[in-house]
């Protein structure tokens, strides 16, 4: 169904609803969470003049999101400007080690010490991003700042209940070995900002049935606003859209990034994955909800890191509520994730029996994937309640993880 057969909104519009949903990461989800639009005379419809978005909400595992977020074409002509504020609080964060297979994950170890993957990291992030167009043409640039503090622990096992272990968690293993430095292993700040170019024909945002969404970005931390650790990374990030059928459609992502020259990027930042415009509350990984369903999250981390994503989607039935246009959605899809180049392991400190225990020996060009389905429920084009089920293809991965909240996944 095209878009001039729906009824077309005008003036103001929302998506509001109690936010209960479940991450196989995270657990429950319960909050609330409301998305405001303004479509103004209509005429741009299902393109909105203004969204803000606001959310409060709390995991079982630990998790709670504190977000707002604004987004608009209009605030500045010509210009999308997108600010976005979060606290996100992790009671319980995965720390599976660098490099995929090279770092061994053993579920028995969490049988034996709930914590042993696990640590506590706090995030505050504040980001401002701005793209725009060259003329009228779909060619165009993107740039932006972001600001990020991270405080880094161990589980604190007292104010969650739980009996200490003999040993403690990777986190700290790694620690004692020197792959985490100690002037980095409590967290700290960074200064980001971006510059990049884009190429853009999407016919609609929240979900496009054609199109491409392509980016090359550069994003910095210079040395003269970050006393520690200043290093830069490069991403590329092609997305493309086609319609097969009425309402059906297939769509891809291809994402490479990479940190540019030899600098130390802290471990906390490594898994952060550079994007102009944040659908979810973080993007990081490799793994989880917003890079390759139903593998563990963050268990790829690498100093390049590549991955794809590819969905057939399918809106099987249109109908109207309350004047509201709603519709039921369903998509397949495959992921898939790679390191291309290491974050460097020396085992210096580690002992024999320890690293056969707990690494494997690197090995270039293995793949993390999953595949699954989904389902989908739209209203009025521009907020999507989404759940999917992935299923990692290797045991090394984890085993299944099912996702609910907002948005396709790109």
């Amino acid at each position: 169904m095209v878009y001039s057969q729906q009824k077309v909104k005008k003036g103001f519009g929302f998506g509001a609803l109690p936010a209960v949903s479940f991450d196989s990461d995270l657990g429950f989800q319960y909050g609330a969470l409301v998305n405001l639009y303004l479509y103004g005379d209509g005429s741009h419809f299902p393109k909105y003049d203004h969204s803000l978005y606001l959310e409060y909400s709390t995991y079982t595992k630990g998790t709670t999101i504190a977000r707002l977020r604004y987004d608009s074409e209009r605030l500045i002509p010509k210009v999308r400007t997108t600010v976005d504020v979060a606290y996100v609080t992790d009671l319980m964060s995965d720390f599976y080690g660098f490099n995929g297979y090279e770092s061994v994950y053993d579920p028995l170890q969490i049988k034996s010490n709930k914590i042993f993957y696990k640590n506590e990291r706090n995030m505050f992030r504040a980001k401002a991003d701005f793209q725009g167009y060259f003329g009228e043409s779909k060619f165009g640039w993107v740039g932006g700042y972001s600001f990020y503090n991270f405080s880094l622990d161990t589980v604190n096992i007292s104010k969650l209940n739980l009996t200490s272990v003999k040993g403690g968690s990777l986190f700290q293993r790694y620690q004692s070995w020197g792959l985490i430095n100690a002037n980095e292993a409590s967290g700290g700040s960074i200064n980001y900002f971006k510059i990049g170019l884009k190429y853009d024909s999407r016919d609609q945002l929240a979900c496009p049935m054609k199109g491409i969404w392509t980016e090359a970005v550069i994003q910095t931390a210079p040395k003269f606003v970050n006393q520690t650790f200043p290093h830069t990374k490069f991403a590329i990030i092609h997305r493309q859209y086609f319609t097969l059928a009425n309402d059906l459609s297939f769509a891809y992502r291809l994402d490479y990034q990479m940190t540019v020259g030899n600098d130390h990027v802290p471990y906390y930042a490594q898994p952060l994955l550079i994007t102009s415009y944040l659908t979810a509350a973080t993007n990081q990984g490799l793994g989880g909800k917003t890079s390759i369903r139903g593998v563990l999250r963050n268990r790829v981390v690498g100093d390049a890191v590549g991955f794809g994503n590819f969905e057939f989607r399918y809106k099987f039935w249109r109908f109207k509520l309350l004047k509201q246009n709603f519709y039921m959605g369903t998509n397949l899809f495959f992921d898939s994730g790679v390191i291309l180049k290491p974050i460097d392991m020396n085992y210096s400190s580690v002992t024999p029996d320890e690293k056969s225990t707990y690494f494997n020996n690197y090995e270039a060009g293995k793949f993390h994937s999953s595949a699954g389905i989904g389902l989908k429920t739209g209203w009025n084009e521009n907020f999507v309640i989404s759940t999917d089920f992935g299923k990692a293809f290797n045991s090394e991965d984890g085993g299944t993880g099912v996702y609910i909240g907002l948005n396709y996944l790109f």
